[in-house]
């Protein structure tokens, strides 16, 4: 009776620790070949019991293993289960700072990772043997070149280069040149740029800039105001005469191409009323705002450069 106990209790005692972790093996893409300063990877496969886990406080640590080793990156990822067992990756990223001089094997340094129970209240822990393995490093360049009876034979011819004639490519360039000059001078005389910005036929364009430097002003008020004289300016300029709120069915008959702006200037003669004469200049500005104004500025300055290309003012 005394035998089956023991039997049974040495049944619930746990299993040594190295029945806990089957296989470790070391995969690398590529550990030959490496220059100073590559990187290069590494995957270590553990297999380990069903419910053992690796712990992180055992993995190695990002840093400086030895001189001329360094580990920049660490991660480990559960895998597939077999036959109880689960096989767990630790994906490893290493930076050599070998200079070598010759072609030469290096060992990357061993180390342990630690697994543990992942039951309640287990205190059952194992620890895997990673071993160290080889790398191979190679020189950036050979240290005794072979012999040749003239040092010149060390350098690399240079490659000819070919001669291009200039004269084509400089005929394009002046061509292109005076292309973009001619279409920057027909901008500049559709849009009454410096030096065609004084014509009398184009008053709005030069309100319409006025309005525009009055918009961008900190005091909206006096803002407001100034912008209101310009485009009465303009208004004035283009009919050669003082145009006020009562003229403007005149005006429109004698520059039929502002018809469509019927109802923008009408509102501007009741802005320009409420500003000058009323008793509340900011009910004019909440009426009609200043963004209404220069919009009313550009489609007037666009609709005087429409009449102009066409050939009536």
């Amino acid at each position: 009776m005394a035998g089956l106990l023991s039997v049974l209790l040495s049944g619930l005692l746990p299993l040594p620790a190295e029945a806990q972790i089957g296989a470790v093996v070391v995969r690398s893409p590529r550990p030959f070949g490496l220059f100073v300063g590559d990187r290069f990877g590494a995957t270590v496969e553990i297999e380990a019991v069903d419910g053992f886990a690796p712990q992180a406080a055992s993995l190695p640590k990002p840093g400086p293993l030895t001189y001329w080793l360094d580990l920049t990156a660490v991660s480990v990822a559960p895998g597939p289960a077999r036959d109880g067992n689960r096989l767990w990756r630790l994906s490893l990223t290493y930076q050599t700072f070998y200079a070598a001089l010759d072609v030469r094997r290096l060992d990357v340094p061993a180390f342990t990772v630690t697994f543990a129970s992942e039951a309640p209240r287990a205190t059952t822990s194992a620890v895997a043997e990673v071993p160290s393995w080889p790398i191979g490093v190679s020189p950036l360049r050979e240290i005794q070149p072979p012999p040749v009876a003239d040092p010149v034979e060390y350098l690399r011819p240079e490659s000819p280069n070919p001669r291009r004639d200039p004269a084509l490519p400089g005929a394009l360039a002046w061509a292109f040149a005076g292309l973009g000059l001619a279409g920057l001078l027909a901008l500049a005389r559709d849009r009454a740029w410096w030096p065609f910005r004084h014509r009398p036929a184009r008053a709005f364009a030069a309100a319409w800039r006025q309005v525009r430097r009055q918009a961008v002003r900190r005091d909206a008020e006096a803002a407001y105001r100034e912008a209101l004289l310009a485009l009465h300016r303009g208004l004035d300029r283009t009919d050669g005469r003082r145009v006020m709120g009562e003229d403007l069915a005149g005006f429109l008959v004698r520059h039929p191409a502002y018809a469509a702006l019927t109802q923008p200037l009408d509102r501007f003669f009741r802005a320009s009323r409420e500003v000058f004469f009323g008793r509340d200049p900011s009910l004019a500005q909440r009426d009609w705002p200043m963004p209404d104004l220069v919009a009313t500025a550009r489609r007037l300055a666009a609709a005087e450069r429409a009449a102009n290309a066409g050939g009536h003012s």
